[in-house]
């Protein structure tokens, strides 16, 4: 990792090289954010670390205790079930104004990164795959062209990357997301917005019961 800070407001910067620690599990679910010897491993003073922290709790990717400090979210089966249920109705309103506004140009974009998708599944590469569907799903959400409804996705998205992309490696699972992104792209193509809602929703539905 570049341990170089960037030229932005210091706390996000910061917040960023947590987030990616976190991602990487290198502070894994659980762990305790000790914010004085954070501090000094980036070398700053605590209060950017502070504010950093405090931008993530706003993202769910850590939980504040007063008096104790703030550790990585611990991800919990209620957890996951309530953040399916809101990812269905936005992410399935997404599709839904995706099939309805969609440019030529945008469909055939989003058809290319399906057809990349699917060498990703056939060469078994899971990294690939996982960089892929982000960038299928972030596609119909720019097309559906809502940036309230975006905004909430993106954060309860980072929230499950916790521990998301795990649940691709079970058994059968990525032949079966493949095959609902088949479902959800050809609505979309044949411009059909309640069954890429339909799609969508599915889609949810699976990925709720694979991350179980």
């Amino acid at each position: 990792m570049n341990n170089k800070l960037m030229n932005r407001p210091l706390y996000e910067d910061v917040a960023e090289r947590l987030r990616e620690q976190i991602f990487a599990h290198e502070l894994s679910p659980g762990s305790w954010l000790d914010e004085q010897s954070l501090a000094l491993q980036f070398g700053i003073s605590r209060t950017p670390m502070r504010e950093a922290i405090k931008v993530l709790a706003s993202e769910g990717l850590v939980t504040t205790k007063m008096n104790r400090g703030a550790y990585v979210t611990e991800v919990q089966r209620k957890d996951l079930e309530q953040i399916f249920t809101v990812l269905s109705l936005l992410e399935g309103q997404a599709a839904k104004e995706t099939a309805l506004k969609a440019t030529e140009d945008q469909l055939t974009a989003l058809d290319n990164l399906h057809q990349r998708l699917e060498k990703a599944a056939a060469d078994r590469d899971i990294e690939q795959f996982f960089e892929i569907n982000v960038k299928f799903h972030d596609l119909i959400q720019e097309i559906a062209d809502n940036p309230w409804m975006n905004g909430v996705i993106i954060d309860l998205r980072k929230v499950l990357k916790l521990q998301r992309r795990d649940s691709l490696l079970r058994s059968g699972r990525l032949l079966s997301s493949l095959t609902e992104h088949r479902a959800i792209l050809e609505a979309i193509l044949k411009r059909d917005p309640e069954a890429a809602e339909a799609a969508m929703g599915k889609h949810m539905a699976r990925g709720l019961e694979a991350a179980q």
